[in-house]
């Protein structure tokens, strides 16, 4: 009996890492797809996504290579990570799909909502900073000159620079989500955050100096979104809050 049964103990943790393996492997296989797709207009990506730097560039000007091989590689990149973007919904359907028989019925309520808000949240921080925030950023940079300087940028540098602040606007626009998170769970409530309200604003303003380049504006272009979305996140959180009470207290009954 005792040589059985730690056997059929780990039946179970050989099948959830199996599933895990597979789910994993999906999302590998649905990245490399969308890639494949879309390598042959890698090109085009890249220049789409430079565009709101080339536009502001003083008269004569253009972007260089100073590597041999970054005008084949850069545009690969960026495509690889545009693949991952445009999978992240099937790549978020798989974490749901394996971690979904493990939850309870309210709390299936509240992860599949705020997986697919936490995408939409950021994809809108990535077109806030491409339709928004480049455009005045290059503008004021590409204004500034210094004698006997010509501003030429290098291409990967350039996606190097776009990434990062894709990224920070993209997790920055995840506030609302943890906002909620924070609440649901219990590790504070609604009311303590509005009265810490002015030091919240503060610290959005330290985030935006350490997450963007520094200069004023891209500091208050990510701050000010994200006072906004705070105060978002506080409004949803009371719902969600109701919510788990409501549960908790049939669950008692």
């Amino acid at each position: 009996m005792s040589s059985v049964e730690p056997e059929q103990q780990s039946q179970p943790l050989i099948s959830h890492l199996l599933e895990l393996r597979n789910r994993i492997l999906r999302s590998v296989a649905a990245v490399m797809t969308v890639f494949l797709g879309l390598v042959y207009f890698s090109n085009k990506i890249y220049e789409f996504v430079s565009q709101p730097l080339v536009e502001r560039l003083p008269s004569g000007a253009s972007m260089i290579a100073t590597d041999v091989a970054s005008p084949l590689f850069t545009p690969l990149k960026l495509t690889l990570i545009v693949a991952v973007f445009l999978a992240v919904p099937f790549i978020l359907y798989q974490v749901w799909a394996f971690v979904a028989p493990g939850l309870y019925k309210h709390e299936q309520r509240l992860i599949f909502p705020l997986l697919i808000s936490s995408s939409l949240l950021f994809y809108s921080g990535v077109a806030f900073a491409y339709f928004v925030v480049f455009p005045l950023i290059f503008g004021f940079f590409t204004t500034i000159s210094l004698g006997g300087v010509e501003f030429m940028t290098d291409i990967t540098s350039y996606l190097d620079f776009v990434l990062s602040l894709f990224m920070a606007f993209g997790i920055a626009f995840e506030v609302p989500v943890a906002i909620i998170l924070l609440c649901w769970t219990g590790a504070t409530d609604v009311q303590s955050l509005k009265e810490k309200r002015p030091y919240i604003v503060v610290a959005a303003f330290i985030i935006g100096m350490v997450l963007t380049p520094p200069d004023m504006i891209s500091q208050t272009l990510l701050a000010i979104p994200m006072c906004l979305l705070f105060e978002i996140g506080l409004f949803f959180a009371r719902f969600y809050t109701r919510r788990h009470t409501d549960d908790e207290s049939q669950t008692t009954e």
